[in-house]
Formats: C-alpha cells, sequence, structure tokens
C-alpha cells in the first residue's frame, strides 16, 4: 500500500512532513531540519525531505525502498516565491521520484489552508520574515515577490531582532531614548553593551541571522512598559495590518467575513496589545473579518490541500478533513 498523499511543510528553520491515505488517515508524521533550498542548498535540501519521507514510512511499516513513495507530493516550501523558483523545484522534485504527481507552492497555501474551515481568506505569515496570501471566494490569488528588502518587505523576526540592537545602541549613545533593551539585547549573548554586540557582528563572531532569536525578548520588554520595545512591536502590528489590508482590498473583500489567519512564530507571542492593534487596524477596513492566530501546524494545510485534490465525495471529504484535523498536531510532531 501506498499513502496518498506526502505533504511536506518546509520553512527556514525546519520541515514538517505527513503520510496521509486516502480516507484522512494519518499514516506518518515528522518534524526535522529545514529543507529549504536557500537555506541549505537544493540537493541537501532534497536529500533531508527524502530521509524524513523514507522514515515515515519505516514507522508506518511500510516498504520504503520502492519509488513513488505516495502517490501525489504537496509541497508547501519557503522560497517557492516565485515562477522560475517553483519551476526548479518541481523539477528537482520529480527527479527525485518520491510521487507520481508534484506540487510546489508556497507555504503561505499551506498556513491559509489549515487556519481557514473555507477555501478562500487571506494569510499573513510571519516568522524570520514576512509573507502574504490572499485567495477570493472565485479562486483569484493575490501573492507578493516577498523576497526582502528588494520587494519592500519589512517585518519578521528578523527586523525585529534588528530594531532592538539599533534602539538598543542609540539608547546607549543618546541618539535614542533609554530603553531596557541596552542590558537585554547583549546580555542575551552574553555580553555587557550593546556596541559589544555591533563588534561581535561586525568581525563575524555572531551570525547576523541569530538576531532574529531576539524578538521574544523584545516582546517581553514591551510587555514590561519598555516604550522602544512597544515601538518596535507596534510597527510589526502595523506591518502585518498593511499587508492584510492590501490583500482584503485588491480581493474586494472589505465587507466580507474574511478569516484572516496569522501564521508563523511571531505570532506565538501572547503579548495582548500586539494581536488588539491587528485586529483594529484590519477592522478598520473589513469590520466582519476573522482574525485569528493559527493554532495548528502548517503542514496539516499542506495535507489538507492534497484532499482537496483528490476525487472524494462530499461526505467523504469532510470525514475526511475531520479525521486529519484531529490526528496532526504540533504534539503529534513532537512539539509546538
Amino acid at each position: 500500500m501506498r499513502p496518498a498523499i506526502l505533504a511536506v511543510d518546509g520553512g527556514n528553520s525546519k520541515a514538517d512532513m505527513a503520510l496521509v491515505a486516502a480516507d484522512g488517515t494519518l499514516l506518518g508524521a515528522h518534524r526535522g531540519p529545514t529543507v529549504s533550498h536557500q537555506a541549505v542548498g537544493l540537493e541537501a535540501g532534497l536529500d533531508a525531505l527524502e530521509r524524513g519521507a523514507v522514515r515515515m514510512l519505516g514507522e508506518a511499516e511500510l516498504d520504503p525502498a520502492g519509488r513513488p513513495l505516495a502517490q501525489l507530493g504537496m509541497f508547501t516550501l519557503a522560497g517557492a516565491d516565485l515562477a522560475a523558483d517553483i519551476r526548479m523545484l518541481v523539477g528537482a522534485l520529480r527527479a527525485r521520484r518520491l510521487t507520481d504527481e508534484v506540487v510546489v507552492l508556497n507555504d503561505t497555501h499551506a498556513a491559509l489552508r489549515a487556519g481557514s474551515d473555507r477555501a478562500w481568506g487571506v494569510a499573513v505569515v510571519c516568522g524570520a520574515g514576512i509573507n502574504g496570501l490572499g485567495v477570493g471566494p472565485t479562486g483569484r490569488v493575490v501573492r507578493f515577490a516577498a523576497v526582502g528588502e528588494y520587494s519592500g518587505d519589512r517585518g519578521g523576526a528578523g527586523d525585529v531582532g534588528s530594531a532592538a540592537l539599533a534602539g538598543a545602541v542609540r539608547g546607549r549613545d543618546g541618539r535614542g531614548p533609554r530603553t531596557i533593551l541596552e542590558q537585554r539585547v547583549p546580555g542575551y549573548f552574553g555580553l555587557r553593551r550593546p556596541d559589544d554586540l555591533t563588534a561581535e557582528l561586525y568581525f563575524g563572531r555572531v551570525d547576523p541571522d541569530r538576531l532574529r532569536e531576539l524578538s521574544p525578548l523584545v516582546f517581553a520588554a514591551a510587555a514590561d512598559g519598555d516604550p522602544v520595545a512597544a515601538a518596535i512591536i507596534d510597527d510589526l502590528a502595523d506591518e502585518v495590518v498593511a499587508w492584510a489590508r492590501a490583500m482584503i482590498r485588491r480581493l474586494h473583500l472589505t465587507r466580507r467575513d474574511v478569516p484572516v489567519v496569522l501564521a508563523g512564530g511571531v505570532f506565538r507571542t501572547t503579548h495582548i496589545p500586539f494581536f488588539t492593534r491587528i485586529r483594529a487596524g484590519i477592522a478598520a477596513v473589513a469590520p466582519a473579518a476573522r482574525v485569528e492566530p493559527l493554532d495548528a501546524p502548517p503542514v496539516l494545510g499542506a495535507a489538507l490541500l492534497g484532499l482537496d485534490r483528490l476525487e472524494l465525495a462530499p461526505a467523504e471529504r469532510r470525514a475526511a478533513e475531520a479525521r486529519l484535523r484531529a490526528a496532526l498536531t504540533d504534539e503529534r510532531l513532537g512539539g509546538a
């Protein structure tokens, strides 16, 4: 027996995978290292993906030796931003013969499908960077290039961390207001002063990507009443609102009860003012919008997108989705 669907949600820091039968039964689930071609290179990423798929088959007591491993591969991947990216990824995945059919989508599609009970809505993904997806009731899709500063993007944990360091440096040298970030930001790296961290970054002794690790620290400082940290969080909230508003307006959904799914590591915060500001900003243009953080792993959305492509009767589809939603959880994957 071969699984019907190999579902993969590949982010920049980790990859979640699931093997699913046609009736929605979860045959295997795996959380492993990133498979992103941008993070580790195309071949290394595909090797990691194949190892994860083979491991799930073994755990499900299915034969991992034959090819293809499943009928449909639904790959929702960070870095599948431009048409050229998708063509490259589809070609490479077909060459591996992991599945009979290969579908590659940006990972925003998985977030939206996992967080909504409809086939349409809006998703804003805020992890290391920021991205968004809008799908209208007619199937019209709105997306952004989302390649960072070259496409006008702001937001994500990386920008929050950079802003925190800038605020700490400016507070210490007098160019900006004093802030508890002056101690907490360098302290996170075992250093005493913001300038110490600046020097470590300049000489390459600290990876600049590690600044994204500061995001929870900034939320905590904002919760403690620090105005500089609060301003950074407010700016991030406003950027999330800008993404959501743009998609809602372009899809002409301002008068609809559009689902707005907030997905990605940044939205795991429990900082209430952050979500209050986002909801208020979106409600200003779409009063009936339903704004909720995603409370399921995005790989669930990839698997549900796979089920959507199977020829199932409506009742069978509903039963399969309910079965899969109950089984494919963060706990099943090994943690939040």
